[in-house]
């Protein structure tokens, strides 16, 4: 038998709502998982990068790839062992940009496993698993239910989320620049503690957010979707990114910039005008830095992660 479930690219955050708030994006990874039939084959892993064949170089084909402890976490949840078991994961999702490329995979190897296994573990333990696997929410609940989601990893490991309204005039631009920022490093520069205004801040702008979202107000988003929590400490490992937000936040029809999870990609978010400016911004000043972009502009997956195969 084998699986397999196309996942969607993800952003997280969105400015105010560190590691609860994200959406999903039509640029997806692919995970096929299958029981193999010759006994003792034990775990075969493969990675297919058409676009860029040197990523899968430097990803784990062994036990220690993310996708496998997946997969294992789901097995003991249900008091098996994974075995005899061809791993093979399609990407499209540039890896460390802050899209969720890991998210995505989790997700993948947890729903192709849990089909193959009859589905012993619903929806609750399946977002609990990745929420675990991954430490925070933000990325995996768009992954999984698409579209934009607000979600909290709770005390006893339960995620609760909510899917929030998206309107089809606010349009989402993505800019990735050609280097990669690690996670890791990423959240290493953030402080273990905020000043109380700080925090405050991000409050009003989260509230902000969804009302926003409800009622479709373009006005409030603007005010929305500014941070203090995260972002000031990342500019420092995203050259460009002040001047960049400053610029954009001028310019007609842009209603709200972030960085995308832990970075380097950026988002931005738009009434649609204007998009020819929008990314000579972008581009002029990483241009100037040494850095190329990518830019896509595209409607959000409201669908989630589902089985192709």
């Amino acid at each position: 038998m084998k699986v397999g479930i196309q996942v969607p690219a993800t952003m997280a955050n969105l400015g105010c709502g560190f590691d609860c708030l994200g959406l999903a994006l039509p640029i997806y990874n692919t995970v096929i998982v299958e029981e193999t039939v010759l006994p003792g084959s034990g775990i075969e892993i493969n990675i297919i990068d058409e676009k860029n064949p040197d990523n899968a170089l430097n990803i784990p084909t062994d036990k220690n790839n993310i996708v496998y402890k997946a997969i294992e976490l789901l097995y003991s949840y249900i008091g098996q062992v994974p075995d005899e078991l061809k791993i093979t994961i399609k990407t499209q999702i540039p890896v460390a940009r802050g899209l969720g490329s890991s998210a995505s995979v989790i997700v993948g190897g947890l729903m192709a496993a849990n089909a193959l296994l009859r589905n012993p573990a619903d929806e609750a333990v399946l977002l609990s698993i990745a929420t675990e696997i991954e430490g925070h929410p933000d990325n995996i609940t768009p992954a999984i239910k698409g579209g934009v989601t607000l979600s909290s990893w709770e005390d006893d490991g339960s995620v609760v989320y909510r899917k929030l309204p998206w309107y089809d005039d606010w349009k989402v631009m993505v800019c990735i620049p050609d280097y990669e920022l690690a996670t890791e490093i990423s959240r290493s520069v953030l402080p273990k503690e905020v000043l109380l205004k700080d925090a405050a801040f991000n409050l009003r702008r989260s509230a902000m957010f969804v009302e926003a979202l409800h009622t479709h107000d373009s006005e409030l988003l603007k005010l929305a979707m500014r941070d203090r929590l995260h972002q000031p400490y990342r500019k420092k490992l995203v050259p460009g990114l002040v001047a960049i937000m400053d610029n954009l936040r001028h310019t007609n029809g842009v209603l709200g910039c972030f960085l995308s999870g832990a970075g380097p990609a950026i988002g931005v978010v738009s009434c649609g005008a204007n998009v020819n400016e929008i990314k000579d911004i972008v581009a002029n000043t990483w241009r100037d830095m040494n850095v190329n972009t990518q830019f896509y502009s595209m409607p959000l997956d409201n669908e989630g992660a589902k089985r192709i195969l």
